[in-house]
């Protein structure tokens, strides 16, 4: 029996790891603004704690028909509007980008279910370099902009 499989396989989990880890997802939360509402969404700190820039490029969820990166942006009135992210948003090495209310999100549009308070959202984010991180996200719909979460969370 030839270990060349083994040790190719063994390579390839090393040589992908590092850039899975250099991505941390810190202090999660989604939510929903109302009990029936049609959509909701996803805030967090994402941390790129390796040496090379990376984009957050889409995520995706079974919480919605679709899940969309977007952001809030001033028309020449100074009223906000929201608007899809379809670049994605950058992530530079060794910083932190952060998710959060009235500024970049993930959008959940369409739910297939509503949003309680206390479970959990199962979402995959995607990155160009780091690939696919799966994180389960807990849904608080008490909790204010700018607080941070009791517990803290990282993946």
């Amino acid at each position: 029996m030839s270990l060349k499989p083994l040790f190719a396989a063994a390579a390839a989990l090393v040589l992908a790891t590092p850039a899975l880890a250099d991505i941390e997802i810190v202090d999660a939360y989604a939510r929903a603004a109302m009990a029936n509402a049609k959509s909701g969404a996803a805030f967090m700190e994402i941390h790129n704690t390796g040496s090379e820039d990376d984009r957050l490029v889409g995520a995706a969820s079974d919480i919605a028909a679709r899940v969309e990166l977007h952001t809030h942006i001033g028309d020449a009135n100074g009223v906000m509007q929201m608007v899809q992210v379809e670049e994605g948003f950058p992530i530079p090495a060794g910083s932190t980008h952060m998710l959060q209310r009235g500024g970049d999100h993930v959008m959940f549009m369409g739910l297939t279910g509503p949003m309680n308070d206390g479970e959990t959202v199962t979402v995959t984010l995607s990155f160009e370099k780091a690939g696919d991180i799966t994180v389960e996200i807990p849904v608080d719909l008490q909790r204010q902009p700018g607080q941070p979460m009791q517990h803290g969370m990282s993946n």
